[in-house]
This record gives structure tokens, C-alpha cells and sequence, in this order.
């Protein structure tokens, strides 16, 4: 198992400027890269202050010049919104700039505010990307290809950027049962979103999964998952309260979205509860916030329950400080890792055997 940083990039302070936004993730990740985190992954989303990030690829690029060693992550690209001929090239682009260090995850998204306004039909999203994946193989086998699916129809076509050897790795993302099928048949990590998931949903979440490769003929024990959660170390009780207060803020946001209730006034969502929200106090005992010894115990929690393969962190939310998020960066790696090694021994020996 390893760790990785994941950016959202979005803010809660009205007026934030995105260039403040994508410097922060800059910083963030190369706070990582020196930490020693193995992924640093960049969202997608469009139209309000819950993400500002529309192109994860044009992130990916740009850090592939202030990086070196750390991988660089789509987490995800949403497929159904993109020309598939025009993304194929764009990942070959993208995986050449960073000499091979792209990861791919790809989505079938979630936000019907978003998709209404591509001119998309949500319920088409998943069988658009299952039908990409056919095209991105097809167009990297051979010097050309042609495709005649549902969707799109090619003729012999060449893609001129090619990857840097073998396709990126490609990870899944979102709670869809046919494209967990096909990352399972692909032996494809499978990213489990919901930050505020308690353990025992984490667990719940992992044993769906293992039915699903079950019923695809495959070993139940080889399902990858990679749960994304908050992470704020810090000594302050206060510190803490506002860190979760702003987690909050963001899962209230995704959740509108979601439920198709969001309320935007010009640029910002309305802030508002959702049906079924737990009480603070219960969300904060779920996150991996507080002293090095607390977060370390919740970290270990979830991998004695589920053994996940890989873990996404995410380390500022709403309008939580910078300064603060590279400090939780610095303190998880020379505070909170030692003390999971302590227990576990080397974290890269858990479900090595499940990693792609």
C-alpha cells in the first residue's frame, strides 16, 4: 500500500482567484514528492467553486516540469464530456511529457448540472466510457485504427502522440457496477470517493467489489480498492474543528450535486444539509484528523478492515489554509507513516499482489 495526494482545488471564500488555487495544489504536491507520497492526483469538475479544476491533464502537464519523481495522476478525467479522439491524444501528449509517469483514471461522472450543460445524457455516461476504453486500446495497439461502436464511428486514424511505452495505468473511479465489472476483468484499482465513509462503509464498500469479481469468475481477495479521505495533522482542538467544519462544507457541496438540490447563487453554491447527514461530532470521529497518534490509528483501522492497495489524501478543503496543508503534508510522513510501520512493517508489502 502507498499514499497519495489528491487536489480538488476548490474554495469557500467568494471572489478566491483560481490562479491562488492551482499554485496551492502546486505546492502541495511537491510537498509530496519530497515526502515520499507515491501519486499526486487532480480532479475534475466544472461551473462552481466546488472544484476549479476543468482539465486534470493540463495539471498533470504542468507538474510534469516541477516534478521528477513523483506519479501524476487524472483522478479522473470524466470521459462522457470529452471528443474520445481528441482525449486518446491528449493522454499520449500528456503521458510523453511526463516520460511515462501518467496515471490514468477515468470516470463516468456524477453531476447532472454538469453533464445538462455539455449537452450530455447521464444515463449514457458509463456504456460511453466502457466504449472509450475499447477506442484508447485500439488506437495505441498499432500505428492506426479504425472503430465502429454505439457512439462514435473513426476512420483508419493515427494518433501522432504516442505514450511512452506501454498505455498509462488506468484506475476507475465512481459506485457503477458495470464499470467496476470492467475494472475488475482489468485487474484496475477501484478509487472509493465518499470522504466521509466510515470504516465499516469502507468495508461494506470493498465486500460489493468482491462480489462483483466473484461473479466475473475472478478471486475475491485480488479486489483493488483505493479509499480517498481528508487528512489535517495537528495538535489544536481548534485546528481540527475548522478542518472538519470545512470538510463539511465540501461533502454538503458534492452531495447537492449529486442529489441534483444544488442552489448556486452567480459563482458559489449554497452551502445547505442533506438528507441523512450525520451530526459534526460524528463526522469529525470518521476523519483522519488530529495528532499523529490518532490519525494513525484511524489510517490503521481501515487497512486491518479493508487492505486497501493505495489511499488518496486529501489535505485542504474549502477555505482550510495552505500553510496548514503542507504542514499536515511534512507530519504525515515523518510522524504518522513511522507509526504504520511500526504495526505493519513495510506499508508496500500490503496487497502488493492487487496493485496493477
Amino acid at each position: 500500500m502507498n499514499f497519495g495526494i489528491f487536489n480538488l482545488m476548490g474554495y469557500r471564500t467568494p471572489g478566491t482567484a483560481a490562479a491562488t488555487l492551482y499554485d496551492g495544489a502546486i505546492a502541495q504536491v511537491k510537498a509530496a514528492e519530497a515526502a515520499g507520497f507515491e501519486i499526486a492526483w487532480f480532479a475534475e469538475h466544472h461551473f462552481s467553486n466546488y472544484c476549479t479544476c476543468p482539465s486534470p491533464l493540463m495539471m498533470v502537464a504542468r507538474l510534469a516540469g516541477e516534478t521528477s519523481r513523483i506519479k501524476l495522476a487524472t483522478g479522473v478525467v470524466v470521459v462522457p464530456l470529452y471528443n474520445p479522439v481528441r482525449l486518446v491524444s491528449e493522454i499520449g501528449m500528456v503521458d510523453s511529457l511526463t516520460h511515462g509517469r501518467l496515471i490514468l483514471g477515468i470516470g463516468s461522472g456524477y453531476q447532472p448540472y454538469e453533464f445538462e450543460r455539455f449537452g450530455e445524457d447521464l444515463a449514457d455516461s458509463a456504456p460511453k466510457l466502457v466504449e472509450f476504453v475499447d477506442i484508447l486500446e485500439k488506437a495505441f495497439a498499432g500505428e492506426t485504427f479504425t472503430h465502429e461502436g454505439r457512439y462514435w464511428q473513426l476512420p483508419e486514424t493515427h494518433i501522432a502522440p504516442r505514450p511512452v511505452g506501454k498505455l498509462p495505468d488506468i484506475w476507475i473511479a465512481g459506485d457503477n457496477r458495470t464499470l467496476q465489472g470492467l475494472a475488475a476483468r482489468r485487474g484496475w484499482p477501484i478509487m472509493l470517493t465518499p470522504r466521509h465513509a466510515t470504516v465499516a462503509q469502507v468495508t461494506e464498500a470493498k465486500a460489493k467489489i468482491a462480489t462483483i469479481y466473484t461473479e466475473q469468475g475472478l478471486e475475491a481477495q485480488k479486489a483493488a480498492i483505493a479509499p480517498l479521505r481528508h487528512v489535517c495533522i495537528t495538535d489544536s482542538k481548534a485546528e481540527a474543528a475548522y478542518f472538519v467544519d470545512n470538510i463539511r462544507h465540501q461533502v454538503r457541496l458534492s452531495q447537492s450535486l449529486r442529489r441534483r438540490e444544488e442552489l448556486i447563487d452567480g459563482a458559489m453554491l449554497i452551502e445547505k444539509p442533506y438528507a441523512g447527514e450525520p451530526p459534526i461530532d460524528t463526522l469529525a470521529a470518521a476523519m483522519l484528523v488530529g495528532d499523529p497518534t490518532t490519525v494513525a490509528e484511524r489510517i490503521a483501522g481501515i487497512i486491518r478492515a479493508a487492505e486497501p492497495v493505495h489511499m488518496l489524501m486529501q489535505f485542504q478543503a474549502g477555505a482550510s489554509p495552505l500553510a496548514l496543508a503542507l504542514k499536515s503534508i511534512e507530519r504525515f510522513a515523518g510522524e504518522v507513516v513511522p507509526l504504520l510501520e511500526r504495526e505493519f512493517g513495510p506499508l508496500i508489502k500490503i496487497g502488493a499482489a492487487r496493485r496493477h
